[in-house]
């Protein structure tokens, strides 16, 4: 089953590829478009808003039709849009490009999680969720890594090329994968829907796993599509930096996936989401210092790491929510994780101009730690409901 998985991971790939590779490019864009970087800064918005917007249709669709043929159907479909988007010759049609991309996305990540609850026992489901994380954040640090070298060297285009161009290799590796992954289904009917979505909500933990992850997507991504104006700004002008510094958080995660199994031998759960929580205020706290590229790179790195133990914890028990509608439960849990990545960008903007990017951090630092303690409190506090 380890395998079949290992294989699955490669359709979440591609999705890491293709969620931050705007990040680092966003100068470059506007220049080539001739329009404002500011502009083209929200293509990040436009990116997760849709992937946010269209869990509650997604997430049962999964239960009913399958799940691994949801993810495959949506992979064919961010590859296409793909194609379009390095086609694009106008900001409209990139922006109509990142919004088909987004929701296209919206029906793998999350539910890819849901086939992990469905397959690996609760006690066993964090390392296998670290594991699944450790390709899904290669993904992601190539996605911003690799976005600024091929601008540099070629150009912003060959970075849609290049996720189209992985994500039909994968497809064509994980093709088969629908008759190897059992799976149960709920009978297709959508006037179960509604039902499913009051049980979910029904439970008392998860008004806690699902706010949490809305304040972390807003404290956490809110500042990432701004990271390369604000190199800009203090003179640093090569997109490969700016992928390199964003490259750094996507690292800590990779990092985290590795020693997941060390921190569930050594650490209780509750103890850490709290050095979660203290550990990336403080390195939010460095990136407001604003210092030189490399301390920012290794506080993104820290900030990285630290997140995880936080939203792994969360993660886990988001997929215990339900156990025969796991795909909306999981669905429910991007949803407001990716409003809350979709919001941030605005955000921080209103911020960037009112308090300046130092406070703005700041309180994107505060939020972190608040979150580490209260969730820890109330996870340990809060009884499971039954399904």
């Amino acid at each position: 089953m380890s395998k079949t998985l290992f294989r699955l991971s490669f359709i979440g790939f591609v999705t890491a590829l293709a969620t931050r590779s705007v990040d680092p490019i966003v100068p470059a864009i506007a220049q080539g478009l001739s329009t404002d970087a500011a502009r083209v800064a929200l293509l990040s918005t436009a990116f997760a808003l849709p992937f946010a917007l269209i869990q509650p249709i997604l997430g049962p669709i999964a239960d009913m039709a399958g799940k691994v043929k949801l993810m495959i159907a949506c992979l064919v479909i961010l590859v296409v849009a793909s194609f379009v988007g390095a086609m694009a010759t106008d900001y409209s049609v990139l922006l109509a490009s990142r919004i088909v991309a987004g929701m296209a996305t919206g029906g793998i990540f999350p539910v890819g999680l849901a086939v992990i609850g469905d397959l690996v026992p609760v006690r066993d489901r964090q390392v296998a969720i670290g594991r699944w994380l450790t390709v899904i954040m290669t993904g992601n640090v190539l996605g911003a890594s690799v976005a600024g070298v091929l601008n540099d060297l070629i150009g912003w285009r060959s970075v849609f090329f290049f996720i189209a161009g992985a994500g039909t290799l994968v497809f064509c590796f994980t093709i088969g994968l629908r008759s190897q992954i059992p799976e149960r289904r709920l009978p297709f009917d959508l006037r179960s829907v509604p039902r499913s979505y009051r049980a979910i909500l029904s439970n008392p933990r998860a008004k806690v796993c699902y706010i949490a992850v809305l304040f972390e997507g807003i404290a956490i991504f809110g500042l990432f599509p701004y990271v390369a104006l604000l190199l800009l700004a203090a003179g640093e002008a090569r997109a490969s930096i700016a992928g390199l510094v964003l490259g750094g958080f996507s690292l800590g995660a990779l990092l985290y996936a590795m020693t997941v199994q060390m921190l569930v031998n050594r650490v209780r759960p509750e103890r850490q989401m709290q050095c979660g929580g203290v550990i990336c205020a403080l390195a939010f706290c460095v990136i407001a210092l604003e210092l030189s590229w490399p301390v920012q790179f290794v506080a993104f790195l820290v900030a990285g790491y630290a997140f995880f133990m936080i939203h792994g914890q969360i993660q886990v028990q988001a997929t215990e929510l339900s156990q025969t509608a796991r795909g909306a439960a999981m669905a429910l849990h991007s949803l407001f994780f990716f409003v809350g990545q979709a919001t941030g960008p605005v955000l921080f903007g209103i911020g960037l101009v009112a308090i300046g990017a130092r406070w703005s951090v700041a309180i994107a630092a505060a939020i972190m730690l608040a979150l580490g303690f209260i969730c820890a409190a109330l996870f340990k506090r809060l009884p499971v409901s039954p399904d």
